[in-house]
């Protein structure tokens, strides 16, 4: 596994706009369903490629020194902050889709669909991450690693 703390980790997902960006929906030149399942492939993706490796990480912090637990968890949050800013514009492009008729969209079914697999999947990360970061997880596990 790579330590994501002790090496450079550019980021791999240079198409999608960092965090805090504003979503530029009325301007976008694509259909609602077809931006919906960019939208719900981007955030997948910064889940998958960004956030779920450092959780594994935290989570199996016999790999993680003691003096590095708090700046992982300090990271945790900050992209943990850029995925909900992504879910905020994929759940904004939902929204957008919705406002249409079914007929207009040939791939209204397979949008909702991967809407759905993306939320439910930011949800699992949600209580993953909220473990994570509760002041007692990060103080508890520090010392029960050095009672060890």
């Amino acid at each position: 596994m790579s330590d994501y703390f002790t090496s450079d980790h550019p980021s791999t997902d240079s198409a999608a706009p960092a965090a805090g960006t504003p979503s530029h929906a009325a301007s976008n030149p694509q259909p609602p369903d077809v931006s919906l399942l960019l939208r719900a492939h981007a955030e997948r993706r910064w889940l998958s490629r960004e956030v779920i490796p450092v959780l594994r990480q935290l989570e199996s912090c016999d790999e993680l020194p003691d003096e590095q637990l708090p700046a992982a968890c300090a990271y945790l949050e900050f992209i943990w902050t850029a995925a909900l800013a992504r879910a905020r514009e994929t759940d904004a492009e939902r929204r957008r889709l919705d406002e249409r008729g079914p007929l207009e969209q040939p791939l209204l079914a397979k949008a909702h669909h991967y809407h759905a697999t993306v939320c439910s999947l930011r949800e699992a990360v949600a209580r993953r991450v909220a473990l994570l970061l509760a002041p007692a997880s990060v103080s508890g596990r520090v010392t029960a690693r050095s009672v060890r």
